[in-house]
Formats: C-alpha cells, structure tokens, sequence
C-alpha cells in the first residue's frame, strides 16, 4: 500500500509512499523508546540547545517549507510561511519557558521534606491532521520534548511531505537522536500501534469521530490523552459592536487556511438591530476575495485539501439550502482543475439544517439573527463543540461578562480566535478535553509524582 500527496490546486499526484510494513513501523518505536532513555535525563539546557536549533532549521528552510505546504494541501503561500514563523517561536518560547514550568514544587507538610516533580512519560503518539500540518506538530511537541517526551509523528497521508520534512529537523541536527520520529503507517497500524508498551501517551487533533475512536483504543491500553477536536466557533455581534471592525474579524477567521481550521469563526451571531448592515459587510468582504493558485501572493482563497472534503462541504450546503437555507453568496462549484469552493454566505438557518448542527470546514459563513442577548448566548451554546467563541462590543466589560456565559475553552472579545504558545489551548464537550500550549501543555504529559521524606 501507499500514501499518495495530491496537489489540490491541481488534482495531479505529487508523490506516492511506501506505507511502513508492521516491522519498520516497529523499529521506528523501538528508536524512538531508545532515544527517550538518554533524552529524559538531559538537563534542560541540552533541551533548550535542540529546541533553537530546531527553530533556526525551520528559519532557514522556511521556503521549501511553506512551498511544501502549499503543494500538499493548499493554503496560501503567505498564511504557509507565517505558519512557519509561528512554529519557530514555539520552540523559542517554549525552550526559554519550559524550565519554570517543570520546576519541582515544595510543599510545607509536618514531614521532612515534601515535593511535587514533574518527569517525562515516555514516547508519545502525535496523530496530526492536514490542515496545519507544522503548527499542530510544534505546538504539541515543543512542551512535549522540553519535558524530556520522545515523540512518534502519525500525521494525515496527503501532507507525508511535511511528516518527513518535520522529522528531517530533528534527524539533521547536532545532539541526540530518535527525539522525532515519523510513521508512515495506515489507520489500522496506527489503532495497533497505540496499545505497544513503549508508546505511554497519545495525542489527537482532528475529527470528533476521530477522537472518539482514539480515545477508545487508547483507553482500552489506559493510555494518557489528549484531544483537540473540532469547532464550530460562535461570533456574537452586539448592537454596539464597531460594525466594520466584527466584519473584518469574522471574514478573515472564517477565511483562514481557506476556512479549513477548527477555530475559525463559522457562526455569526448578530443582534437584529445590526444584522442587516453586518450581513452587507460580511458579503462585501466574502466576494473581495481573490481565489485562484496558492503559490500567487496575491491570492487570498485556495483549494480545499482534497476531494472528498470539498464534496462533503457541497453536500452540506446543498442539504441546508433543501431544508430552506438561503444562500446570500456563492455556493456554486467552480470549473476547471482543482478542489476550490468559493466564499459562501448562507442565512435563514434553522435546528436539523447541516448549517446549524455541523462543522462547515470551508469557506462558509452561516449568518444568524438574535433579538436579545440571552438569545445570542442560546444560539452560541446550542452545538456538540466547545472551542472557541467571539464577542464584538464597544462595552468591553459587557463583552467580558458574556465571554464567562459562552461554553468554550476560549473566548475572544472584538478579535477573532486564535491559539498563542503563551495561552492554554483546547476546548470543552465534543471539540475534545485537555489542553495545548502555555503552561498546561507543558505539564499535560508528565508523571506528576509526590515525593515525601520523613
């Protein structure tokens, strides 16, 4: 079997795969475990020395990387080469960060001495998506191995350029080895793989139905977890919200990564005595964009990443619109080569619609209107996913306040959603639990273990 990259502006193949036989996938965990011996006991500035080096790599290649990128699932050559940026001040801030967080914590009991001490798992499984293909790595990795983890990188069969590009970092540079290593397996090795004893810890970010079958298997090896899953991120208009300010927030979220990203804003809440003139900007600012090949700089809209994808997202809107969803803008497939879909407005959005209840991962704006602000709240609380959320007000203590009603792990108020090395990351009821980033994601994988001296 193979794994096959398909460009998506094109439809062509890029490259073809030799998944791993059970045996070689084997020998990289056997590596892996290996490397972890050494690795957990490396005082934190050898930690620190690979993280930099890691970060100057990914300075220095940042063009092949983001041109990889663009090739393999189709953002934006410049949001491709900001994505880079960010990974590389991951590890900087994480290299300088890390130490503080994982120092040993003393704790005043009527015993000699008492301590909490934070040690490494072990190897753990990173089971990435698409749609980031570098950030979601680093953003996970980076906390993981200055906590002295080893990492086993799984990542989605159309960007197994970007999997093995990520690996080259850690492979190329001075100091220890086996720190990352990638498996180039199917899903069914992969659901095997999480019950081996020297895998101690698996992370997710991806489907809700996928985090739901990992968490099954890794529970049934009780292994720790993490899941970031998907979103449909609310934004609430508020009747004093800087109107040309929300649009702007809400077009450039929805449109991120062609508005395939799990905190991108995909319902837009405004206040009935707003709505309409939100509903004008919005649309002004959805048809603005430039769609077209992702290597142009002056394209703002790519490709979806694959096929199936943009099938799927037609589907929905198709079964929205037949169930009386009414489409402000586009929904209509465009001709000619590659998986684009074009910016979408769609309005009058009822409960049992796709629009209402579903994930749109795409370039699809649902509008809804709300006569009061418990309304508002209703609306945005009334969804499986609790990842991120927006509120757009003048008043921002009345923002504040309706941030602490919104179930989601985070809130925004008059800007959109977006994940910082410096702030926890994750979200609550289906969009997954535990947390990313920040000082919680140094710790998410670790053994926290008490130790009392008499």
């Amino acid at each position: 079997m193979s794994l096959t990259s398909v460009n998506p502006a094109t439809g062509l193949v890029l490259k073809s795969y030799l998944e791993m036989t059970p045996d070689e996938a084997a020998g990289v965990v056997e590596a892996v475990q290996a490397g972890f011996i050494g690795w957990r006991d490396t005082p934190f500035s050898l930690r620190q020395e690979v993280l930099i080096q890691a970060a100057s790599s990914l300075r220095l290649r940042r063009a092949d990387f983001a041109a990889l990128m663009v090739l393999e699932m189709g953002k934006p050559i410049r949001e491709a080469e900001a994505e880079i940026d960010k990974c590389a001040w991951a590890c900087e801030y994480f290299a300088g960060q890390a130490e503080e967080g994982l120092r040993d914590e003393w704790v005043a009991t009527e015993t000699r001495k008492s301590y909490i001490r934070y040690e490494p798992l072990g190897v753990i499984l990173a089971i990435m998506p698409w749609n980031f293909p570098f950030w979601q790595f680093f953003r996970f990795a980076a906390p993981a191995l200055m906590a002295g983890n080893t990492v086993l990188l799984k990542h989605a069969p159309n960007v197994t350029g970007c999997a093995l590009a990520i690996e080259s970092i850690f492979q190329g540079m001075d100091g220890p080895k086996g720190l990352v290593r990638a498996l180039l397996v199917s899903e069914d090795l992969t659901d095997s793989l999480m019950k081996h004893p020297g895998i101690r810890g698996v992370t997710l970010t991806g489907s809700t139905r996928s985090g739901r079958v990992v968490a099954s298997r890794a529970g049934e090896a009780l292994k720790k977890t993490v899941l970031e899953l998907g979103g449909s991120d609310p934004c609430l208009i508020l009747e004093d919200a800087d109107l040309e300010r929300a649009a702007e927030s809400c077009v450039a979220s929805r449109l991120i990564n062609n508005g395939q990203s799990c905190i991108a804003a995909k319902r837009f809440i405004a206040h009935e005595g707003v709505a309409r003139i939100f509903e004008e900007l919005v649309v002004r600012k959805m048809a603005a964009q430039t769609m077209g090949d992702p290597m142009d700089r002056g394209v703002t809209l790519g490709p979806l990443a694959r096929q199936d994808l943009r099938d799927h997202l037609d589907g929905q809107v198709k079964e929205s619109v037949a169930l009386g969803a009414q489409v402000v803008l586009g929904a209509q497939l465009p001709k000619g080569p590659g998986f684009y879909y074009p910016p979408t407005v769609l309005k009058n959005i009822s409960p049992g619609m796709p629009a209402y209840r579903e994930e749109f991962f795409g370039p699809v704006a649902a509008l809804f209107t709300a006569e009061t602000e418990d309304e508002m709240v209703r609306l945005a609380n009334d969804t499986p996913f609790g990842l991120g959320a927006a509120v757009f007000t003048r008043d921002v203590e009345r923002g504040e306040k309706l941030a602490l009603r919104l179930e989601a792990g985070c809130v925004f108020v008059n800007t959109f959603v977006k994940s910082d090395p410096r702030l926890p990351f994750g979200g609550v009821k289906a969009s997954g639990y535990g947390r990313e980033l920040s000082r919680f994601g140094i710790r998410e994988f670790v053994n926290v273990k008490t130790v009392v001296v008499a």
